[in-house]
């Protein structure tokens, strides 16, 4: 088992440490050229060249016999080696140095994709560590354990209070509540009784449920999900694909002015053949991309560390770059915009009760309940430092409401429309019945209390906005964002209210994760640019899909922030307006590197073709420009 980790490992990182390996011998390779041992740097530095190179020189003859396309990777061999053959030849043995740097760039960028490349596993693999792999599957009357790819349309499963919910189904027997914010980002569990549907993976409450399955496991929500974060991480975004197409495009060329600089100067200019080799060998370096490639990742890396310290983390270079290019934004609710927890917003008693009393005898009731709406009125009776006495016979009726005594007083705790049924025949108060209705139509939550058969109070809970949303909602509109969206699984008059509250441009409530992905791409065709904000298992397939994905590191899900291209580690929403600003520099440094970087680029291959410079000299400019482009980058560390 530890040799098949330790292969595991090494497998995963190949790339990583054949990039540092490399490193480490340029590196002494250089020291014993400093101290005139040629024959260990010689060895040393062919060891780099082949450990450095190797997926390089795969990649590019692959690519060449199987595409028949010539791309960057065999462009850099080839000015390697030309740059080491000219060393050997003419005992200019710093210009070795100068191709296994070349290759040691290419090596770390090769690590680089392997690292991005890894993420999508990861992400499978906590999506499917959402479900279990086992369910409780009731056949004449017996129970067992069956594992979830076995059950069949018509299997009918068991789950127990506090279970996690194996499959999709249609409730047969029994009630309860369900916390379904894990797909539909639903800030408080819905009621479920006969004939509704549940969904894999998300949690039982109190009741015992049995279920049958309706469709076949791997048609569960959940497994759409992960296919849809499948299918969108594996699309190549266009810029990556443009990248791709330029590096095959300016190989070519290269290799083509190449050949015609390494034949024909003899016949048209008068060259000697050495000098023609000479200028192509000359050529082939100066030309290499390595001024390019350092245009942009130092000051990626750099914008990075940057982000870091500012509890923004990137987990790639090309996330940075786009954030600044978002146009627009699309949020989830529930523990994005929203804190995620109930809150007591609103008591309202009958004319001859206090506040306090109310509060009283409903915390006396719900002491006895598990409910979020139970543990949110407890919690506000706590922060008003009330006191209660213990209520006594207390039943809990599955959507309905929880009954007790209190002081030989029976009191009753329950949703309108629940105690005005046979089970409990309260009458309602019909003045209360008016702010009942306006606290409803203002998304919050409503519970009645009762005392003896009357109505004595209202109680409104709510998911309440963060503090800093609104704040961080207009920072985003002052640069210039041209729409800010809010995506939920809550209803819509919820939903409606949050939106006004903050004053988001458009709202989409009851939505599941793949509509929530419908959304994103019905921006992107809008606004191009878009970027998810999000922290649950619903929101990974937008987060996925977006052209950015940003996670909240402390509230969110392992599979959100898998999912996501930038995590906000404090949580705190203004650090959005940051990300953005600091991408928008990014851009702007990597455009001003790229100008240069060609332009000098340009000015050497002039130079070499009017014989103005030698090869010490092409390789001090194609070295110094990268320098200087590199130092440009590292300003974004400021």
């Amino acid at each position: 088992m530890a040799q098949l980790t330790l292969d595991r490992i090494l497998h995963k990182y190949a790339d990583a440490y054949a990039a540092a390996i490399c490193g480490i011998l340029v590196f002494f390779g250089w020291l014993c050229l400093n101290f005139n041992w040629i024959g260990f740097a010689l060895l040393i530095l062919t060891a780099a060249y082949v450990i450095g190179g190797y997926e390089s020189t795969k990649e590019g003859l692959t690519t060449l016999w199987q595409e028949k396309e010539l791309d960057v990777d065999l462009l850099m061999i080839v000015a390697a080696l030309g740059a080491a053959s000219l060393g050997l030849w003419r005992r200019e043995y710093y210009l070795i140095i100068d191709g296994a740097v070349l290759i040691l760039i290419f090596a770390i960028s090769g690590a680089l994709e392997s690292f991005a490349m890894q993420r999508t596993e990861r992400n499978i693999q906590s999506l499917m560590a959402v479900t279990p792999d086992t369910a409780r599957l009731i056949h004449n009357g017996r129970e067992s354990q069956i594992a979830i790819a076995k059950l069949q349309v018509g299997d009918v499963v068991l789950v127990k209070p506090g279970e996690m919910i194996p499959t999709d189904g249609i409730i047969l027997e029994g009630q309860s509540t369900v916390n379904q914010a894990p797909i539909t980002g639903e800030s408080i569990p819905v009621d479920k009784a006969l004939g509704d549907e549940v969904f894999a993976g998300t949690l039982n409450g109190n009741g015992v449920l049995q279920l049958r399955v309706h469709q076949p496991p791997e048609s569960s929500l959940i497994q759409r999900v992960i296919r849809l974060v499948e299918q969108a991480q594996n699309q190549a975004p266009p810029s990556q694909q443009f990248v791709e197409r330029f590096e095959r495009g300016y190989a070519k060329v290269i290799v083509l002015l190449g050949l015609i600089l390494g034949t024909l100067p003899p016949f048209v200019l008068g060259w000697d053949w050495e000098t023609t080799i000479y200028r192509m060998l000359i050529f082939l370096v100066v030309a290499s991309p390595c001024a390019l490639m350092a245009s942009i990742m130092p000051t990626l890396l750099s914008g990075i560390a940057c982000g870091a310290r500012q509890g923004i983390l990137f987990k790639n270079g090309a996330q940075l770059e786009k954030i600044g290019r978002v146009r627009a934004i699309a949020f989830d609710k529930t523990g994005t915009l929203t804190t995620g927890q109930l809150e007591v917003t609103d008591i309202i008693p009958a004319a001859q009760y206090s506040t306090e009393r109310l509060l009283e005898l409903a915390a006396a009731i719900e002491s006895g309940s598990e409910h979020p709406i139970g543990e949110a009125i407890i919690q506000a009776a706590h922060q008003a430092n009330l006191s209660w006495q213990s209520a006594t016979n207390i039943q809990a009726k599955t959507g309905q409401g929880i009954i007790g005594e209190v002081a030989g007083e029976k009191v009753t705790v329950g949703k309108a429309h629940s105690l005005t049924r046979d089970l409990f025949k309260i009458a309602i108060d019909p003045k209360l019945k008016q702010a009942s209705h306006t606290l409803e139509t203002a998304g919050k939550t409503v519970v009645w209390v009762s005392l003896a058969e009357e109505t004595i109070g209202i109680i409104a809970v709510a998911d309440t906005v963060k503090p800093e949303a609104a704040r961080a909602i207009s920072s985003l509109k002052q640069l210039g964002i041209e729409a800010t969206t809010m995506l939920t699984g809550d209803n819509q008059s919820t939903a409606q209210s949050v939106a006004q509250a903050l004053n988001l441009d458009r709202v989409d409530a009851q939505l599941l994760p793949e509509d929530k992905l419908n959304v994103i791409r019905h921006l992107q065709h809008k606004y191009q640019n878009v970027a998810m904000v999000g922290d649950g298992i619903n929101d990974a397939p937008a987060l996925a899909a977006a052209n950015v994905g940003v996670a909240m590191g402390v509230a969110g899900t392992d599979v959100a922030l898998e999912s996501a291209d930038i995590i906000l580690m404090s949580d705190n929403l203004a650090k959005l307006s940051q990300a953005i600003q600091l991408g928008r520099r990014a851009n702007r440094i990597v455009k001003q590197n790229i100008i240069f970087a060609l332009s000098f680029i340009c000015l050497l291959l002039v130079a070499n073709l009017v014989g103005s410079i030698n090869l010490p000299l092409g390789v001090i400019g194609h070295e110094g420009s990268t320098l200087l482009v590199t130092l440009n980058g590292l300003r974004l560390l400021k």
